[in-house]
């Protein structure tokens, strides 16, 4: 059998034993989880991704350059847009693939989105406990 079949086997069991756990204790999580909550946190994370994107976007438009591989001066205005939605989402979300790389003034946009981005989950995991 092929390493990445075992590989996907073993990480959909985990996931499928993960949601069995959960629906068996889902009465005693329901009182604690918001869907309010967790709807404004999706919202907020949505919000910010559009917002930087859009700073990227302008920036980029007036002449900065804010990535490595100029993917913000190339093409039509809708794909150097979705460039930076994907940039900026990657960013927030501190997966950061390394497909993209900031320069100049991008990187430091790019930390503070980052640090954002990393501090908002706990920011919702304290307001659930609380």
């Amino acid at each position: 059998m092929n390493l990445y079949i075992i590989s996907l086997l073993i990480v959909m069991s985990v996931l499928l034993i993960s949601l069995v756990i959960f629906l068996r204790n889902y009465s005693e999580v329901r009182g604690s989880f918001s869907k309010e909550l967790f709807g404004s946190f999706v919202a907020i994370y949505f919000i910010l991704m559009i917002g930087f994107a859009l700073i990227f976007f302008l920036l980029a438009e007036v002449g900065f350059v804010l990535l490595h591989d100029l993917s913000l001066q190339k093409g039509t205005s809708f794909e150097r847009f979705f460039h930076a939605v994907y940039f900026s989402g990657v960013t927030l979300m501190t997966i950061g693939y390394g497909d993209i790389t900031p320069v100049g003034i991008g990187r430091a946009i790019a930390l503070f989105e980052a640090f954002i981005g990393y501090l908002l989950p706990a920011a919702f995991l304290y307001k659930l406990i609380r």
